[in-house]
């Protein structure tokens, strides 16, 4: 017996010195050109933690920020994502290897006359699981990529958040706006008619000049409806992303503030930045990792596995059993290989994943610099434009009131005006929005803490 004992401890520590099985994991690479089209090769280093809405200098915005940061339902799924990730990871390594159970029991039974006696019992039980060929390991290494990557998820998240927000954000400012401006015209060209409708009862112009300056009058008036609705659609927005009631959050917006402006630059590193900076993209390298582990998980169900199981009784300390038990998969061996093969086809796919996300992210980023650089050239170009046809308007009201042009010269002019400032607020809205997405496709802003 002593023998015995001795062969199975000689043959279990043999086998516990095998190969980890499974490839090990190597980080990936993927070439990449070493600037954007229109950056230089500059990188710009960690930026995940820059607070880049600050550069609008706008407390409503960044109050607005912080509260989304902290409340949004999203971030905070996203976050409860990692405590079960860290659970998981808690249920790997020693803590799969060891199993244990007890018992305890207690009967009481009637023997007759009167008499009863009562018998109790119990017993102890406990496995270890010998990780012979590195699956527990490889577990261990699974669930700590899936962690990693939850971390990487709730960035993912957290640029989401800011892009929805800030981008509401700048639209209602931008319907705010857009409404003053119809409101301005709305009080010239009621002006205008006034006037108008006095030439008409003088006779110094028809009843079609006075039609004329009433529709377009109109026009703007059936305009602003459709103006109001857009600015409280992005506030109601807002309140849906901070999880708060929108009739507080309303009235804030309502008082108004100028358009936001970025006075930030075009600086985007070079593409290889996307590597540190994108919180998807390192997610993606992390399910890369998870699933190379996987392959040696599998691979390790393929092998002989090792239990050393003990059990000892309480009524009679004397009977116990101890020793260790040799499982061969040899019937089931075709099903293991196919969920091998399964899992090296995921390893695969996620390697693609990666390299997709990859290329994604520098287009992403590519075409945010290129349209936040032509739209700073379409937005002084604009408000080149607007300045003329503003005195273009003032010049047209003297010489119309003098008589030296007709009506109908005025009312373009009043058109031409109302519709270039527009023009010029919708073109600063965009400006603004695409220097967001620059930030956000960047990677810049997921590690502020709120």
């Amino acid at each position: 017996m002593k023998s015995n004992t001795i062969t199975a401890f000689a043959v279990t520590f043999a086998l516990t010195g095998c190969t980890l099985v499974g490839p090990d994991y190597q980080s990936p690479s993927i070439d990449l050109p070493a600037r954007f089209i229109d950056g230089d090769a500059t990188a710009t280093g960690e930026v995940a933690a820059q607070q880049w809405w600050l550069n609008f200098g706008d407390a409503t915005l960044t109050d607005l920020v912080q509260r989304g940061m902290a409340q949004n339902l999203d971030v905070r799924t996203a976050t409860e994502r990692i405590n079960q990730a860290a659970a998981a990871l808690q249920g790997t390594g020693q803590a799969a290897q060891v199993s244990g159970s007890g018992s305890v029991s207690s009967t009481l039974a009637n023997t007759g006359e009167g008499s009863t006696t009562t018998t109790n019992s119990g017993n102890l039980a406990a496995s270890y699981v010998f990780d012979i060929f590195g699956g527990v390991q490889r577990e261990q290494e699974q669930a700590t990529a899936a962690l990693e990557g939850a971390v990487y998820d709730v960035g993912t998240a957290r640029l989401a958040l800011l892009a929805s927000l800030v981008g509401n954000y700048i639209d209602a400012r931008y319907f705010q706006e857009a409404i003053a401006l119809t409101r301005e015209s709305i009080q010239t060209r009621r002006q205008t008619v006034t006037l108008t409708r006095q030439q008409q009862e003088q006779g110094a112009v028809s009843e079609l000049d006075l039609v004329n300056a009433e529709a377009l009058l109109n026009d703007a008036l059936a305009d602003l409806p459709a103006l109001e609705t857009g600015f409280y659609a992005a506030v109601y927005g807002i309140a849906t992303l901070l999880g708060e009631p929108a009739g507080p959050i309303t009235s804030v917006l309502e008082r108004g503030a100028p358009q936001p402006r970025p006075s930030g630059g075009s600086d985007a590193g070079v593409p290889a930045d996307t590597l540190r900076n994108r919180p998807d993209v390192n997610s993606a390298e992390r399910a890369l990792a998870e699933a190379t582990a996987g392959i040696g998980v599998a691979t390790a169900d393929l092998y002989p596995s090792l239990d050393l199981d003990g059990t000892v009784t309480a009524s009679d300390p004397s009977s116990w059993t101890f020793g260790p038990t040799l499982s061969l998969p040899i019937l089931n061996q075709s099903a293991l290989r196919a969920a091998r093969d399964q899992q090296v086809s995921l390893a695969r796919q996620a390697d693609l994943t990666w390299r997709n996300t990859v290329l994604t992210a520098v287009e992403e980023v590519q075409t945010a610099q290129t349209s936040y650089l032509r739209l700073q050239r379409e937005v002084e170009a604009r408000r080149a434009a607007a300045q003329s046809y503003e005195r273009a308007l003032e010049l047209s009201t003297a010489t119309y009131q003098a008589g030296a042009i007709s009506l109908l010269d005025l009312l373009d002019a009043e058109r031409a005006n109302a519709a270039a400032q527009l023009a010029l607020a919708a073109s600063t809205q965009d400006l603004a929005n695409a220097w967001v997405t620059l930030q956000i496709t960047a990677g810049r802003g997921w590690k502020t803490v709120p």
